[in-house]
């Protein structure tokens, strides 16, 4: 970004600064007139505490634990290459990536080897001689999504190589609720599955989790999508797409509660960087019909008044 913007935007209306930590914590020392965050979630609580040493309205965009429900009835191997496309792009780096799979034991089974040959169609027999494969992007977040590999079974990939900061593609099968790779954002290209009874026992497990960036769900039938995202709640949602939503402006885009708050893309971003200022100017005549609200107050004023400031409505109003 320090390289491109210069390349489109005046250099005079605009200054980047780059760095880590300590440098994003002096900036926000600051007094700015609004604040846009993307990252985690941890950070963002430091980043609205800082803010609201200045009342600075903010947006932040946090990710976290975004489910993906495949059902029974499902195109296995349309839903596999969509789930993978959008799990393993930059190497799982994404706010967008599915963290799990959530399913019955037997949809597992028939979802596993769909999940498989989605992987070698798209990286070849060697993921690392893969030039669409990325890397983790540093040491430490190597360590800690490697560690994640002792969770479950390895079912697919599961491969490492430290030097080289690559991580397969990698599907764990019957992981546990309480396993360090159910507990936290997994950021890498570690998928895991996790399987319960039935599509009831899916959505309440979705629920007592902390509202995700987006959920997914994956079926044949609509009625099976529209439940699970009218039983849930989330940033955004995507029945039987990857992240096709995000390249539509028409769409806001955004988390809720524990994935953040304020949606963008498009007009959205326009609306979410504007002050909506409500604005009234009047002529400085016709006095004569402020007199209702002058004192001294009688009932007849008060008739005038709530006549005049009534909301009629001539038919029923619907809210979507």
């Amino acid at each position: 970004m320090a390289e491109v913007l210069p390349t489109y935007l005046d250099p005079e209306t605009f200054a980047m600064v780059t760095g880590g930590r300590e440098t994003t914590a002096r900036l926000l020392e600051n007094k700015f007139d609004f604040i846009f965050f993307t990252g985690n979630n941890p950070t963002g609580k430091i980043v609205m505490t800082a803010a609201a040493k200045h009342l600075t309205p903010l947006a932040l965009e946090l990710g976290g634990k975004n489910p993906c429900y495949v059902d029974g009835c499902c195109k296995f191997q349309n839903a596999a290459n969509r789930i993978v496309s959008t799990k393993f792009f930059n190497c799982g780096q994404n706010c967008l990536a599915p963290n799990y799979v959530i399913c019955t034991a037997d949809t597992q089974d028939r979802l596993i080897p769909c999940l498989r040959q989605a992987i070698h169609r798209f990286y070849g027999p060697n993921p690392q001689e893969s030039p669409d494969l990325g890397r983790m992007i540093n040491d430490e977040h190597f360590q800690r999504v490697r560690a994640l590999l002792d969770c479950g079974r390895v079912v697919i990939g599961g491969e490492t190589d430290e030097h080289d900061r690559y991580i397969a593609p990698t599907v764990l099968a019957d992981v546990k609720e309480w396993e360090p790779v159910m507990q936290q954002e997994i950021f890498g290209p570690i998928l895991p599955i996790f399987t319960v009874p039935s599509l009831d026992e899916a959505i309440q497990y979705i629920k007592c989790g902390d509202d995700p960036l987006i959920v997914y769900a994956y079926s044949c039938h609509r009625k099976v999508v529209n439940r699970v995202l009218d039983s849930t709640s989330s940033g955004n949602f995507s029945g039987n797409d990857g992240v096709t939503h995000t390249s539509l402006v028409s769409l806001p885009y955004g988390g809720v509660g524990f994935s953040g708050f304020g949606k963008y893309r498009g007009k959205f971003s326009f609306d979410l960087f504007t002050n909506q200022r409500g604005c009234l100017i009047r002529r400085m005549g016709l006095e004569a019909i402020n007199r209702i609200r002058y004192p001294p107050y009688t009932e007849c004023k008060l008739r005038m008044m709530m006549a005049a400031t009534e909301v009629r409505r001539r038919c029923f109003c619907t809210l979507l």
